[in-house]
């Protein structure tokens, strides 16, 4: 008990008082809360009601998701160098305002065109509001515990899943439009303000990464020393495209889910809304333990094999819900998704921090989105013109299966990069 107690203190108190890091691993958590309730977990449950009021195709409401993902993708190394330049704060203060306002115009949404142009400025606001400057700033306050705090600041979005079942059933009670309208007066009163908590590093109030005094000696197995990488550097490496091809395969099983599970469980299975929408707190409860475990795993194991783990498990829940005849197949899925999604999560984050360092992590993973959103876009159209086409989700599903199986690989191949300083680089350094 008193080891447990020391091992508490030295991780949330390390000079006698709650590390500050750790408060915006809470805030982080808020924000990415809102961002998984009111929009990447209930765009489903959205899909539902939209097709039966305006009777628009699969094709039609996956291809407004996949436009989303575009933008953000493109968006994304914007995004980074502002994020690395101005610092979080401002650029989640911004983006959350446009995500709040971007809401209430969905209540008015009357025709496809209008529809699209909203959900566009949802996602540029969802994007600049939301996890990838939210990470920057973590990854510059923690080294030694890394993984832990980007699994606690993802639990938030975790979390929103779970209450997704709440949102659903306010869908039905005061229809969509209402439900955008107070969506959108909550992040603003709500989220914007949790923004003001961010700091881009610790050493802007006089405190060091992890809370541990500059002077104070770190364990090299406890703490991977930051790479002298530019950002040009990095993205010549093999390890910044398997990692980023692994990904955007990954992101292909999570966004076919977002958007074709609740309609696959209404239409294919039978269920109504209301208890199709009740596996999803199955799912994100298993997301919430996955989050955990690999915040604990990331820090102490090879964070590259447990991803590769996922993905394989990724591919496995497709095959379930495609071939799904009952409910209890439908929570294997749950089960297996869950877990494979709240593991990996936090471990990708933490992996390239590993990797490129915290100096041009937001760099990085702003040109990332530029590959993932290929996943994140093909995932939700190819289901939704198979279903189209073949009136029925079982072909897209497995296909999805199938690509996250070749997927795995590229996470097992994606080996540390060399550093730059070393004799074996292999690019000489270069400003960037």
């Amino acid at each position: 008990m008193i080891a447990l107690s020391e091992r508490f203190n030295k991780t949330f108190r390390p000079q006698g008082k709650v590390f500050h890091g750790w408060w915006i691993v809470l805030s982080a958590a808020g924000i990415q809360f809102t961002s998984g309730l009111f929009w990447m977990h209930s765009y489903g449950a959205y899909v539902v009601l939209l097709q039966e009021e305006f009777a628009w195709s699969a094709a039609i409401v996956s291809g407004a998701f996949a436009l989303t993902r575009v933008e953000s993708g493109l968006l994304g190394p914007i995004q980074g160098w502002l994020t690395d330049r101005f610092g979080p704060k401002l650029i989640l203060v911004l983006g959350n305002l446009l995500f709040g306002i971007s809401f209430m115009l969905l209540a008015l949404v009357d025709s496809v065109w209008s529809f699209y142009a909203v959900f566009i400025l949802i996602a540029i606001g969802g994007s600049l509001g939301g996890f990838a400057t939210a990470m920057v700033s973590i990854v510059h306050w923690f080294r030694r515990h890394r993984s832990k705090a980007v699994a606690g600041s993802q639990l938030g979005f975790s979390l929103g899943g779970l209450a997704v079942p709440i949102l659903t059933l306010v869908l039905q009670w005061v229809g969509w439009r209402w439900t955008a309208v107070l969506s959108g007066l909550f992040i603003l009163v709500v989220t914007t303000p949790l923004s003001l908590v961010m700091r881009h590093s610790p050493q802007e109030i006089g405190e060091e990464p992890d809370g541990i005094p500059a002077r104070e000696p770190v364990a090299l197995n406890q703490a991977l020393p930051p790479l002298r990488f530019t950002t040009r550097q990095a993205l010549w490496t093999r390890s910044f495209w398997f990692l980023a091809i692994g990904h955007g395969v990954a992101l292909l099983t999570v966004s076919a889910v977002m958007v074709h599970l609740l309609p696959h469980l209404t239409r294919t299975l039978g269920f109504s809304l209301t208890y199709a929408s009740t596996f999803l707190p199955l799912m994100f409860i298993c997301q919430v333990v996955g989050q955990l475990i690999g915040g604990l795993l990331g820090d102490r194991f090879d964070k590259r094999l447990l991803c590769t783990g996922c993905l394989v498990s990724h591919a496995l829940s497709m095959f379930f819900v495609a071939f799904a005849e009952s409910a209890l197949m439908v929570v294997a899925f749950a089960l297996l998704h869950g877990f494979a999604w709240g593991i990996r999560a936090p471990l990708l984050v933490s992996l390239r921090a590993d990797y490129f360092g915290a100096q041009i992590f937001g760099r990085v993973l702003g040109f990332t989105s530029m590959i993932t959103m290929i996943g994140m876009t093909i995932g939700p159209l190819l289901v939704g013109i198979l279903y189209d086409r073949y009136e029925n989700y079982t072909i897209g599903f497995t296909w999805i299966g199938v690509l996250a199986l070749i997927g795995s690989v590229f996470f097992f191949l994606a080996k540390p990069p060399t550093p730059v300083d070393r004799p074996t680089a292999l690019t000489t350094p270069q400003a960037s």
